[in-house]
C-alpha cells in the first residue's frame, strides 16, 4: 500500500482521457488518497497488482464494485439555470420571449424568498447527483442571498460547484418586478458573491468558486457589462453568459454594437481565460480562432438548441480548432437534468448538422455541413474530461492526479438490463449501451472527491 494513501477501489473502468479515444480498465485498481486524488491506477499485469489489493483488503479499505456494475468519471455539468428547475419541460413548445415572460421570469422572482430558494436548490444538487453529476456550473436567479445560499447547499452536500448570480439590470429589456435595482448595486452584488463563495473555499475539499454572470447581452446596460468586466479583470474570475445563442439574440447584439457577441463580449473584458460561453451556434470560424486564442471555453447543450438556438452548435469544427468544449444540460431550455441525455442529442444533432434536415430539398441542396458528425465516445469525452478542461479543473478522467470521481452503473438491473446478453460485447459497446439505455436507476452510487455523495442501495 502506498504511502499517503487512504483507500482503494477495484472494478472495471471506462474514461476517455484523449478526446475521441476511450480506455477499458478492466479489473483496475485505483488508489486514492485522504485528499480524495487518484495517486496511482494499477492493472492486473503490473507485478504488485494482487499484493495491492490482498494489502487493501487486509486493511479494509478497498472497495470493490459489485458483480455487474462498471465505473464511470463523474459529469461535469457546465450550463445549468438552477433557478430553472421548477419549470423544466414546461412552454418548451412555445417562442422564446413567451417562454421567458410567462414561466421563466415569473418563476425566477420567486427566489427572493430563501425558503423556496433552500428547498428547490438543496433537490436540484441531490438529482443531480443521482444522475451522476459531480461538478456543475450554475447560473443562480437575480438575487444575491438565493445564490450564496446556493453554494453553501453545493458545499455541504459535497458538490463540486461555480455558482454566480444572474446579472439583468437593464430595464428596458427586462420585467419591473425581477431585475437588478442598476448597474451599480448589479456590480456590488456581483463582488460580494465573489468574497462568500471564496470565503467557503477551505470548508470544500471539491471545490466552489464565484462566477461573474451577465445574463446575457441584450438583458445588460454598458455599464454593467464594463463594471462585470472590471471585476473580471480584478479579480481573475471565471465568467458565464450566452453567446451567440439563436437568431434573435445574434441579431440583437449585432443591431446594438455593429458586432457579434464575442467582440462585442471581448470589448467589456468579458472574453477571456476562465469564460464559458453558452451555446456558440453562430460562432463562425474567425470566432473559433478567437475562442482558442484566449482560452474560452464552450458549453455545448445540445437539448436546448432546437428549442431556442435557431441552429445546431459545430461542436467537431470547434474542437478541431482546439476550443475548450463540455456539455451542458441547460435547464429548462434543456428539459432533462440528465446529461446522458445530453451525450445522445449531442451525437443526434451532430448527424443532422450533417446532413440537413429538409427531406423536401435535394440532398445537395440541404444546407447540410460535411464532416460534421461526432461520436459517442466524443460526446462522452465532453460530459468528462472535456468539461474539466473547459473549467481547467483536474476532473473527468481516472488518471493519476485527478479528482477522484466516480459513478457506479450496474448493467444488470432488473427492469434495465445493459448487458446485451453476451451479444456484441467488446468494450467500445458496453459502453456505447450504457451511454444510450442507461437511467438514473442505473446508477447505483457516486463519488465526489472520493466521498461518497449519493448511494442508492443504503
Amino acid at each position: 500500500m502506498a504511502q499517503g494513501v487512504s483507500g482503494a477501489y477495484l472494478g472495471t473502468f471506462f474514461h476517455t482521457p484523449v478526446y475521441g479515444q476511450m480506455e477499458y480498465l478492466k479489473d483496475a485498481l485505483i488508489e486514492v488518497d485522504k485528499d480524495g486524488v487518484i495517486t496511482r491506477v494499477a492493472l492486473p499485469a503490473d507485478a504488485d497488482y494482487a499484493q495491492l489489493v490482498a494489502g487493501y483488503r487486509q486493511a479494509g479499505t478497498l472497495t470493490e464494485l459489485p458483480a455487474g456494475c462498471v465505473g464511470l468519471p463523474g459529469f461535469v455539468d457546465i450550463h445549468v439555470h438552477s433557478c430553472q428547475w421548477p419549470q423544466s419541460a414546461l412552454a418548451l413548445d412555445e417562442p422564446l420571449y413567451l417562454w421567458l415572460q410567462e414561466k421563466t421570469f415569473p418563476l425566477e422572482s420567486k427566489f427572493a424568498d430563501l425558503d423556496f430558494a433552500r428547498t428547490v436548490y438543496a433537490d436540484l444538487v441531490d438529482q443531480l447527483f443521482a444522475r451522476g453529476a459531480t461538478t456543475v456550473v450554475y447560473l443562480g436567479s437575480a438575487h444575491l442571498e438565493a445564490t450564496v445560499e446556493l453554494a453553501r447547499i453545493c458545499v455541504d452536500k459535497g458538490q463540486r460547484a461555480l455558482v454566480g448570480k444572474t446579472v439583468m439590470d437593464d430595464p428596458e429589456a427586462n420585467p419591473s418586478y425581477y431585475r437588478d435595482a442598476s448597474a451599480a448595486s448589479a456590480v456590488a452584488d456581483t463582488e460580494t458573491l465573489i468574497h462568500e463563495v471564496e470565503g467557503m473555499q477551505h470548508d470544500c475539499p471539491q471545490g466552489v468558486w464565484p462566477v461573474i454572470t451577465p445574463r446575457f447581452i441584450p438583458s445588460c446596460t454598458d455599464e454593467v457589462l464594463k463594471g462585470l468586466g472590471d471585476l473580471a479583470a480584478r479579480y481573475d474570475c471565471y465568467v458565464q453568459t450566452h453567446c451567440n445563442e439563436g437568431q434573435w439574440e445574434h441579431d440583437t447584439v449585432l443591431a446594438r454594437f455593429g458586432k457579434e457577441d464575442p467582440y462585442a463580449l471581448q470589448d467589456f473584458g468579458l472574453l477571456r481565460d476562465h469564460s464559458i460561453m453558452a451555446h456558440g451556434c453562430f460562432l463562425t470560424p474567425e470566432e473559433g480562432e478567437l475562442f482558442e486564442r484566449l482560452g474560452v471555453a464552450v458549453a455545448h447543450c445540445p437539448m436546448s438548441n432546437p428549442y431556442f438556438g435557431s441552429s445546431v452548435a459545430p461542436v467537431r469544427r470547434l474542437r478541431e480548432q482546439g476550443v475548450r468544449m463540455g456539455l451542458g444540460t441547460d435547464i429548462s431550455g434543456g428539459y432533462s437534468p440528465n446529461l446522458y441525455e445530453s451525450i445522445r442529442q449531442a451525437v443526434m444533432s451532430s448527424r443532422q448538422l450533417e446532413t440537413g434536415v429538409n427531406a423536401l430539398v435535394p440532398e445537395a441542396e440541404r444546407g447540410g455541413v460535411p464532416d460534421s458528425r461526432i461520436s459517442v465516445v466524443q460526446a462522452f469525452w465532453l460530459a468528462t474530461k472535456g468539461g474539466g478542461e473547459a473549467l481547467g479543473l483536474p476532473v473527468g478522467d481516472f488518471e493519476p492526479g485527478m479528482a477522484f470521481d466516480l459513478q457506479v452503473i450496474d448493467t444488470k438491473r432488473r427492469w434495465s438490463d445493459l448487458t446485451g446478453f453476451g451479444v456484441f460485447d467488446e468494450p467500445q459497446d458496453q459502453l456505447a449501451r450504457i451511454l444510450y439505455l442507461s437511467n438514473p436507476e442505473n446508477i447505483r452510487q457516486v463519488y465526489a472527491q472520493g466521498r461518497l455523495v449519493c448511494n442508492k442501495d443504503a
